[in-house]
């Protein structure tokens, strides 16, 4: 179990840490026009619940062979390719990679 100050230096080395990637992932860069594109609670339930969009856990199962860690963050956002789950993992060595899902194919989505 992690103490409370643990986890308060854990957040503060992962936000002061720069964001490395391995080079079969492209990082992408969550600037405020893609963070306003995406979606809230109820629009993703609804898009999820009618089938246009895969679950978050179908989304983590595609990227857990090439990008394995925890997931410290999700997001179902709108970009001009379609819709995409931006997931944000933390490795095992330290490092924090941003990974792009295609939410309606399930595959790894480009920069």
């Amino acid at each position: 179990m992690i103490r409370p100050i643990s986890a308060v230096l854990l957040i503060l080395t992962m936000t002061l840490t720069p964001v490395r990637a391995e080079e079969a992932l492209r990082p992408i860069h969550i600037g405020a026009e893609i963070e306003h594109g995406c979606l809230n609670q109820k629009e993703r339930h609804a898009l999820v619940e009618g089938g246009s969009v895969i679950r978050l856990a179908a989304a983590m199962h595609a990227v857990h062979n090439t990008a394995p860690g925890t997931l410290l963050r999700a997001r179902l956002c709108r970009r001009p390719e379609g819709l995409v789950y931006v997931l944000t993992l933390l490795a095992h060595d330290g490092k924090v990679t941003h990974v792009a899902v295609d939410a309606v194919k399930g595959t790894l989505g480009e920069r």
